[in-house]
């Protein structure tokens, strides 16, 4: 059976028809998840909402009461690129996902890692820190010792914290040495001062902060990271908009360099001690 050559109009008007209409669907469902996004919302606003919880050197609070940390200078950056201001929610951490989820906050900036478990609740954005394990050695007993490889020796004793990352990590980079842990990391840090063992690794910036208080008998042998973890910011759930938008301005700004500076900053220098009140 030949078609005419108006029943083949009639068809090519017809798939054009369900074409244009599809694509009409589309635009529409696109248009209402931008609007619903919370990037929207934060421009409408002229604030960005950040939950946060205080902890050394991500957020705290200077000698005025102020915040300021590694996080308060990345949601700062955050809301002048976006041309807003910024509002901090200080939220206690155990709670911060669910006041996120109930909307408290626009946004986590706060250190957290990603879990897949966390995950399956919130969306994180790509990583903008990367939080890292270091070392900090008894200056005379290493001495003579050389990064890394005299360190992996049955003669070489490490201190860390039982149950910690930090003893997980002796193990795998320096199976050969010996290991005593402890209860807390001063007690693991105290073992190396007093010389009863040649180094101890803890997160950052507590190597940083043993070797600035006790320069006479305390060495880095290294400031690199040992082993690291991967920090996002957290989003609800169904906003691709948000997490296209975080996980961009992320991206330019590792590009950049100003986030690795910034991180250098708080975490691997002491520069800015002065700024807070001693109990924290």
């Amino acid at each position: 059976m030949r078609l005419t050559e108006a029943g083949l109009k009639l068809g090519m008007a017809a798939v054009l028809g369900t074409a244009v209409a599809t694509g009409a669907v589309a635009q529409s469902a696109q248009q209402q998840l931008s609007s619903e996004s919370v990037v929207e919302t934060i421009k409408k606003r002229g604030a960005l909402k950040v939950g946060m919880s205080t902890f050394v050197p991500w957020a705290m609070r200077d000698k005025n009461g102020e915040l300021v940390g590694f996080e308060i200078d990345v949601a700062k950056k955050v809301a002048a690129d976006m041309d807003v201001d910024v509002e901090f929610v200080p939220t206690s951490w155990d709670g911060i996902i669910p006041a996120l989820i109930a909307g408290k906050f626009d946004v986590i900036i706060g250190g957290m890692s990603v879990r897949p478990q966390r995950n399956l609740t919130i969306n994180f954005t790509i990583p903008y820190a990367h939080s890292g394990m270091g070392i900090a050695a008894n200056k005379a007993m290493t001495a003579d010792m050389m990064w890394p490889d005299d360190y992996d020796s049955a003669d070489v004793t490490f201190s860390c914290r039982r149950g910690a990352t930090s003893c997980n990590d002796v193990d795998r980079l320096f199976p050969k040495a010996t290991v005593r842990k402890f209860d807390d990391d001063v007690q693991a840090f105290q073992e190396v001062l007093n010389g009863n063992a040649h180094a101890v690794l803890s997160s950052y910036p507590k190597p940083v902060e043993w070797a600035d208080g006790n320069p006479e008998h305390i060495v880095l042998p290294t400031t690199d990271n040992l082993s690291q973890g991967d920090e996002a910011f957290g989003l609800r759930k169904g906003d691709p908009d948000a997490l296209n938008f975080f996980s961009n301005w992320i991206l330019v700004n590792t590009t950049n360099g100003w986030l690795e500076e910034r991180h250098h900053y708080w975490f691997k220098t002491r520069d800015w001690v002065d700024q807070v009140s001693p109990d924290q």
